[in-house]
């Protein structure tokens, strides 16, 4: 088990695309979406990982990840709820820590996330500049209820 520590953000402008080293699509759905809990199944760059996440505190959830056949990924696919949620994921470094910033794509088109897995404190002034309002803790931006409801009524 690994404990997940992230930061959630919208992105307000471009300047992150100066810095993004590489970039991956995901294609990933959910099996199961409640408010302390959810499996999802990502595939990327040919490979599927089945994810459990446990716990509905804001900042750290219980994380468990096994890898799958994607020809079982797809078999599963049939069971999602909601909607399956396509992005392109770049990561971008600043100030010594990894953002994976997420362009969502399909009917969550024109949403930017960023996330900033650690559990250290990043001060506010050490924050890339391109980072707009946080969001960490709201749950209309967890990928789940992305699936499951579409774009936050703020964001449409």
């Amino acid at each position: 088990m690994a404990k997940e520590s992230e930061r959630k953000f919208l992105v307000s402008n471009d300047g992150w695309r100066a810095a993004a080293e590489e970039a991956a699509a995901i294609r990933q759905f959910y099996l199961v979406a409640a408010e302390d809990r959810s499996l999802r199944v990502r595939l990327k760059e040919g490979r599927a990982i089945l994810t459990l996440k446990l716990g509905s505190a804001a900042r750290e959830r219980d994380e468990f990840e096994y890898p799958i056949q994607p020809e079982d990924a797809r078999e599963m696919e049939r069971f999602s709820l909601g909607s399956v949620v396509e992005k392109v994921r770049h990561l971008v470094s600043h100030g010594g820590h990894i953002y994976e910033v997420d362009e969502f794509c399909g009917a969550l088109a024109g949403l930017v996330l960023a996330e900033l897995e650690t559990a250290a404190e990043v001060a506010e002034p050490d924050l890339p500049p391109w980072l707009g309002r946080e969001v960490t803790g709201h749950p209309a931006y967890y990928n789940a209820s992305l699936a499951l409801h579409g774009l936050p009524e703020t964001d449409r």
